[in-house]
């Protein structure tokens, strides 16, 4: 089977991740210390202990994640070292795990990076003045037509996350976001679900984070994948150091095409996905586009153990 392999965004932590792989592996045992000397404090203690308000904070959460889900995959791949991708993605911070995964970005770095993402994304937007939504049910063209009535009426209001037929995630001004998503229920929306996030991600006012992340990426040292990574931005394959510096830069203000990523990435090959890391998210999204497509995760001792006997026949 041809595998592609996802890696999951924030939302998707809790205390206590990572535990048994730590306990079982080396490799994973050895990536949370490598975590830990590259920020300079015990992300390890976060992780393992929290307490919830310290993970919870983005500049934590987002090398929380990365640690946990790229430790996963380091576990995985060190006990089926014959299997390998076709293609890798992540939603939103995820991108970056996927990005460490196909060897274009140094472990070390990455960690770095999205703890440097992390606190710029909180400082773009102050606590409280922002906000984002689930709307549930609506065409994204009707959507998108909803965002500009109450950008108009309210302030800003955009896509954020296009996940699946019919859930889409909006980003804005606290005053937008909740104009838009009752614009939505009048209009039609099944449902609307706010979202417990610390800022506007994946719209037009994370663009001061985005000039910030950019210089950063500059000074970062990329490198061509091994396999392809599709990327958030435009569910294109990105395989080139400067197209993904471009990607990841304009990745903080676009929306999140995940519904596109994932057909994209059946077309490049993929007829399974592993996903590595806390949760299985971004598996219930790929069964939203194509539910017959075998899905499998790694997060602790049982589901690496379920996912290499399903692998390997």
């Amino acid at each position: 089977m041809r595998l592609g392999y996802l890696f999951p965004g924030q939302g998707a932590q809790y205390i206590g991740m990572g535990k048994e792989l730590i306990e079982t592996y080396k490799e994973a045992k050895q990536l949370f210390a490598q975590a830990d000397d590259a920020l300079g404090f015990s992300l390890s203690r976060i992780i393992l202990e929290g307490p919830e308000e310290q993970l919870r904070l983005t500049y934590h959460t987002q090398p929380a994640l990365l640690t946990v889900s790229v430790a996963a995959y380091r576990v995985f791949s060190s006990e089926c070292g014959d299997v390998v991708p076709v293609v890798c993605a992540g939603h939103s911070l995820g991108e970056y795990s996927a990005l460490v995964a196909a060897g274009a970005i140094d472990f070390t770095d990455a960690v770095r990076l999205v703890h440097h993402r992390g606190k710029w994304m909180d400082e773009a937007v102050p606590a409280g003045q922002g906000a984002m939504t689930a709307v549930m049910g609506m065409e994204r063209d009707k959507l998108e037509e909803v965002c500009r009535q109450a950008a108009e009426e309210a302030g800003v209001v955009e896509l954020a996350n296009i996940n699946s037929p019919g859930q889409i995630v909006i980003s804005g001004t606290a005053e937008g976001v909740e104009r838009a998503a009752a614009l939505a229920k009048e209009q039609g929306a099944r449902r609307t679900i706010p979202l417990v996030v610390s800022g506007p991600f994946h719209c037009s006012l994370m663009k001061p984070a985005a000039s910030k992340l950019k210089e950063m990426l500059l000074e970062t040292d990329l490198k061509d994948t091994s396999v392809p990574v599709v990327a958030n931005v435009d569910a294109q394959p990105k395989t080139h150091a400067q197209d993904i510096r471009t990607a990841l830069e304009r990745q903080l203000y676009s929306p999140v095409l995940w519904e596109e990523d994932v057909r994209a990435m059946m077309q490049l090959g993929a007829e399974g996905f592993i996903e590595f890391g806390p949760g299985t998210v971004l598996s219930g999204l790929v069964k939203k586009v194509e539910r017959r497509i075998p899905t499998f995760h790694v997060e602790n001792e049982e589901s690496l153990q379920q996912t290499m006997a399903a692998i390997k026949g």
